[in-house]
């Protein structure tokens, strides 16, 4: 079968296409034929974390969606576990290929109203906002939330499921496009800007308060506004480091007497078991707002599958709002 491989050089990331044999599930594995898959930014960023250095070249993609095509040996015996043609979607290494295996209590059903190419991203970036805005966020009704380039597809996600859980939201953007399609998305205040200048409009437009929970897809250059932009017990997520920089001074006034609380989101950690749980917590929280319509991902742009190279540069230039998809059947 067709699969796409992806290794570090200086400067960046690069894809080629390889002939693999089709791969066969393990016991607690499901195979599927996969017909669409999602990029997702940090797998091209060189550095970031989820390649090592001049390494080997890997399986590319982490998350897709198809028609389950097999079962592993303890999948089968267990009740409510996907069975041969299933429609699901969820995590699976090595995305980008014809086939590929997930584990199978991490798949979730597909709703009827998502086609292949809105189901390969609907998991990752809602998970993420999950993870970000209620298991360890705590965002409630009412409150506000500040997001750093909320065009990104965790960005998009951040403010859907904010809205549905009845949150203020404020989102920076170097686009003034992008922001005004996200305020058709309801969203309360865009601050066109790349630059941590940020700090004063969300000051006038909480009344002074600051930002309850504040999610910082961008890196170090944004940390210390964020920071600055939190109100009384506010909450900081950091998810992401395009900008490149890892480190940033903190101001330990401010996080003492503000009573603030500092959390990162990374599965690079989580075990099985850790990824299991947080499965079943978006069965419980998010699926049912995806089956019911009030939560559907943003597809930018779709590409044919062949076509890797061209949906990775446009990834990296940026230019899209929501998530990039490649089409494989």
């Amino acid at each position: 079968m067709k699969s796409w491989w992806i290794r570090t050089l200086e400067g960046g990331m690069a894809v080629e296409m390889r002939d693999v044999p089709e791969p066969s599930p393990g016991p607690e594995q499901i195979a599927v034929r996969l017909h669409a898959a999602s990029l997702n930014r940090g797998e091209f960023i060189a550095g970031h974390g989820l390649h090592a250095a001049n390494g080997p070249a890997r399986p590319a993609g982490f998350e897709g969606a198809g028609e389950v095509i097999a079962v592993g040996s303890k999948v089968g015996v267990q009740p409510g576990m996907p069975k041969v043609g299933d429609r699901v979607m969820g995590r699976c290494d090595g995305a980008f290929a014809e086939q590929g295996c997930m584990m199978a209590e991490e798949v979730f059903p597909v709703p009827p109203s998502l086609d292949w190419e809105h189901a390969a991203c609907a998991t990752l970036v809602y998970g993420t906002a999950h993870d970000m805005l209620i298991a360890q966020g705590r965002l409630a009704a009412g409150e506000w939330l500040l997001v750093t380039g909320i065009s990104s597809g965790v960005g998009v996600a951040s403010l859907q499921v904010a809205k549905a859980l009845g949150a203020k939201v404020i989102g920076t953007s170097g686009s003034a496009a992008k922001l005004a399609r996200l305020k058709e998305m309801n969203l309360d205040l865009g601050l066109e800007t790349r630059a941590p200048d940020f700090v004063p409009a969300v000051m006038e437009a909480t009344g002074g308060r600051g930002a309850d929970l504040a999610v910082n897809n961008v890196g170090g250059s944004m940390f210390a506004a964020c920071v600055e932009a939190l109100g009384f017990e506010g909450r900081l997520a950091t998810v992401g480091y395009v900008d490149g920089i890892v480190k940033a001074e903190m101001d330990l006034m401010a996080l003492h007497k503000k009573r603030l609380h500092l959390f990162g989101v990374s599965n690079k950690m989580r075990t099985v078991a850790h990824r299991v749980a947080a499965a079943r917590e978006f069965t419980r929280d998010l699926l049912p707002l995806l089956e019911s319509g009030r939560l559907r991902p943003i597809v930018d742009r779709v590409f044919d599958f062949d076509r890797l190279e061209a949906a990775k540069e446009s990834m990296v230039r940026g230019d899209h709002l929501g998530k990039i998809v490649l089409r494989i059947r």
